[in-house]
């Protein structure tokens, strides 16, 4: 990521934290004057919001630095464990908020001053969906994972608002007070869904993940581009770090190519199909002989015919 590009990504962060404070400062206030359960549940996955995104952005900070002689690949996969945290306090709220409801259910406390509270929710449901938006666009053009989870995280929070406006809204209409804790509890289980979904995409590239998606443009870029210095390539691998793709392959030269051209070759299918791709790459590859190959690689490859 370009030196601007990271500002951008930081910028957009710290927009995430201030707003995220905010929000949960007036969310306590309405569930303050009103004690609603379902104004609490939302309060309380803000409370987790505000903590997984100050760890977010440290785990930023942690990602831009360069490689060193203890991290030699860098720390950008701190974004997939940054997005596990997350995910993780969702879950975490969502648990919180089921048990809150349905000991308040039980006890038969429901809400009052409803009026003031439903809109201060609804305000804050305008103001996250606006911020969401901007932090998951800002994090796809800087290819930063962690804005993108930070900004589904305010999205989740921004709908879980627009829930609870809604159920406010159903008990000042019909009078019927469980639809608060009743409520809540829909809000709660949407909450663990979308704090799941974001554990499992850590998981995935924690555990170097090969996205189908990347596989076809990746091999058509290289057909090509080896097609146009008469080589071929094969054992194509690939993974993400979080913000850029790290791809490895083994390319085929003739045997009597003197080795400094096949470099010169080598290095130039490199630069090209990191280019040619639409997120950060790096690409390193191997050299090899076309002749005798199958022969040296008789005993274990599995890597497949060259192509």
């Amino acid at each position: 990521m370009t030196h601007s590009g990271q500002a951008a990504a930081q910028r957009a962060m710290r927009l995430s934290v201030a707003v995220g404070v905010l929000m949960l400062a007036g969310k306590c206030f309405a569930w303050w004057i009103t004690g609603s359960a379902a104004i609490l549940s939302d309060a309380a996955e803000s409370v987790v919001h505000v903590a997984a995104v100050i760890f977010a952005a440290f785990s930023m900070r942690l990602s831009y630095r360069p490689a060193s002689s203890r991290y030699q690949y860098g720390l950008e996969r701190i974004t997939y464990f940054s997005a596990g945290w997350e995910g993780a306090m969702i879950c975490l709220a969502a648990v919180a908020i089921v048990a809150t409801a349905v000991e308040r259910w039980i006890a038969g406390v429901f809400p009052s001053n409803l009026g003031l509270g439903t809109l201060m929710v609804l305000a804050a449901s305008v103001i996250n969906l606006l911020l969401g938006w901007y932090l998951i666009r800002t994090g796809k053009m800087q290819n930063s994972l962690i804005l993108v989870a930070n900004g589904k995280h305010v999205l989740t929070d921004s709908w879980t608002s627009f829930g609870v406006v809604a159920g406010l809204l159903l008990v000042m209409w019909t009078g019927w007070q469980p639809f608060d804790p009743l409520l809540a509890i829909l809000v709660a289980l949407n909450i663990l869904w979308s704090g799941g979904h974001l554990m499992w995409e850590a998981a995935r590239g924690l555990l170097d993940y090969a996205d189908p998606a990347l596989d076809i443009p990746i091999q058509s870029k290289l057909d090509t581009i080896t097609a146009d210095f008469g080589i071929k390539w094969h054992d194509l691998r690939y993974r993400s770090t979080g913000t850029r793709t790290l791809i490895e392959v083994h390319l085929l030269f003739h045997y009597d190519l003197p080795l400094g051209r096949a470099h010169e070759i080598a290095t130039e299918v490199e630069s090209l199909l990191a280019a040619s791709l639409d997120t950060p790459a790096e690409v390193i590859t191997h050299l090899e002989a076309m002749e005798g190959h199958d022969h040296v690689h008789a005993r274990g490859s599995h890597a497949g015919a060259p192509r």
